[in-house]
């Protein structure tokens, strides 16, 4: 059987109307989204259009890293165009996920309990069991913060509470946001550390077909972490897991060579690994931004690039 391009098979399954957990074509496709903070507005605005396109259920299985997971959780519930904007609202920003203040008095720079306890269940509710009972598979990635490996906490969603736990802990960030999040036994900290873009794990589980969503442009390169970072993570990493500090050390290596990998296959003459990524001169969003405007820019650049790729496609 000759492999269709990533895009031709989407394409393909959505005028077949084929369901996920019931195809016949003999492909899996898994669309995996790089994490970066806010900065993943730009996948955002790219998953929204997706979405619009009637091309959700094409895929079989969604893989996120951070922020990138967040906007895979939205997606799988059903409702993506109602709320995948809301990186950008005040009423989300007025929560105070990320607050300075909460430092002063001993707490976490980024109170991911208050995202997901709070924000998603209040403000802009996230229909939990409806990512759950979803047949594409739901994988958000996250790091072991004692082995520093990069794990897929599928298998411990089974619930709700362990849901919003596994999107805690695919988000926290080392010492922003306090210590690691226990699930399963296990502690774990950003996946962003060991798999920012998740198509890797992907791919060792069986996939044929790899849609990638970036929050980085092509000119835009992760960098070794400062000498003064590396001292006031130190102690972080002694107490909760110095091999997840290697792992935040070496993880610009990683990107470098995620980056030249899936630039080469997005070249190839059928493309069944394929970025999409913000254009050159698109603005930078930094992953702690609370520039409203900045982040709602992204999501219409995200969306933008998306529609007209897809518009090619189809």
């Amino acid at each position: 059987m000759n492999a269709p391009s990533v895009l031709d098979l989407l394409r393909d399954r959505r005028q077949a109307a084929s369901r996920p957990g019931a195809r016949d074509d003999g492909f899996r496709v898994a669309l995996a989204i790089e994490g970066g903070g806010n900065r993943a507005a730009y996948s955002a605005g790219m998953a929204l259009a997706l979405d619009e396109a009637g091309l959700t259920d094409s895929f079989d299985d969604v893989y996120g890293t951070s922020g990138g997971a967040l906007n895979g959780a939205w997606l799988l519930t059903g409702e993506a165009q109602r709320w995948m904007r809301s990186w950008a609202w005040p009423e989300v920003a007025a929560a105070r996920i990320t607050d300075p203040r909460r430092v002063l008095r001993g707490g976490p720079l980024i109170d991911l309990a208050r995202l997901v306890h709070h924000v998603y269940e209040a403000i802009t509710p996230m229909d939990f069991e409806a990512i759950i009972a979803n047949p594409i598979g739901f994988h958000p990635m996250a790091t072991d913060a004692r082995t520093g490996e990069g794990v897929d906490l599928a298998p411990h969603v089974t619930d709700r509470r362990s849901l919003q736990t596994a999107l805690r802990a695919t988000s926290c960030l080392p010492l922003l946001a306090g210590r690691p999040v226990r699930l399963g036994g296990r502690t774990y900290v950003d996946g962003g550390l060991s798999e920012g873009v998740p198509y890797r794990s992907a791919l060792a589980d069986g996939a044929t077909h790899v849609l990638v969503l970036r929050t980085r442009r092509t000119d835009q390169y992760a960098v070794p972490p400062s000498r003064l970072e590396r001292a006031l993570l130190a102690p972080y990493f002694l107490r909760h897991g110095w091999q997840a500090g290697r792992a935040h050390v070496g993880r610009h290596q990683t990107y470098a060579a995620d980056d030249l990998h899936l630039a080469d296959a997005t070249a190839a003459p059928i493309a069944t690994l394929v970025e999409v990524r913000p254009p050159i001169g698109s603005p930078d969003v930094g992953r702690l931004s609370s520039d409203l405007a900045a982040i709602e820019t992204a999501i219409e650049i995200g969306h933008r690039t998306m529609a007209a790729l897809v518009g090619d496609a189809g």
